[in-house]
């Protein structure tokens, strides 16, 4: 499977593109970051944006599109432009009827680290590791990125492959995955509906 990731951004807008199997080798296809000046107009620079996206999905053909999704921020500024941002890689996605799929920066953090509160550092270094990197990519919208497309593999297929059997090829990161997954899962039931409705 190849994941096009989308971490939205106006000012930096990370790209990146893996190829893998759930729960399996990741390898780096592409990464790279789109930067929009602050000072331009807002149309202009969701164009930009919208034009950089649909370029990396000509170019790689992705059979899906990751976007992180937009969480809860103090800085209403900043969560507008993001969720402007990610609505741009949502419709180019469409257009082309390529499928989408969102991800909390937790779940993403959770994914690679084993912990849905991993800072920038935790995340770009298992980044490095897992694509088997020089060095870490820079700027962290890269890594960020990157970290998404992996979250994307990993999240959905992890659970079927962590059996007695398949021992070798689950990494520490993924089994932690799993039972975060597992965890959330059981508070959510404990939760009930009313917690859901919040």
């Amino acid at each position: 499977m190849r994941v096009l990731a989308v971490d939205p951004g106006l000012t930096r807008c990370g790209l990146a593109a893996v190829d893998g199997r759930p729960g399996r080798r990741v390898d780096l296809v592409a990464v790279d970051v789109v930067r929009t000046p602050a000072s331009a107009d807002l149309a202009a620079r969701l164009l930009g944006i919208g034009e950089a996206v649909e370029g990396w999905l000509e170019q790689v053909r992705p059979d899906v599109v990751a976007v992180e999704r937009v969480f809860s921020q103090n800085n209403v500024a900043t969560v507008m432009g993001t969720a402007q941002a990610a609505g741009v890689a949502i419709l180019a996605a469409a257009r082309l009827g390529i499928p989408v799929a969102l991800h909390t920066p937790s779940e993403v953090k959770a994914a690679v680290t084993g912990s849905g509160r991993a800072g920038k550092e935790q995340v770009a270094t298992m980044v490095t590791r897992i694509l088997r990197l020089p060095a870490a990519p820079t700027p962290a919208d890269a890594s960020d990125a990157l970290a998404l497309a992996i979250c994307h593999l990993w999240r959905d297929g992890t659970a079927a492959v962590v059996a007695p059997h398949a021992a070798g090829v689950v990494t520490p990161a993924q089994r932690r995955w799993v039972e975060a997954a597992r965890d959330a899962q059981r508070t959510a039931r404990r939760a009930g509906p009313a917690a859901g409705a919040r």
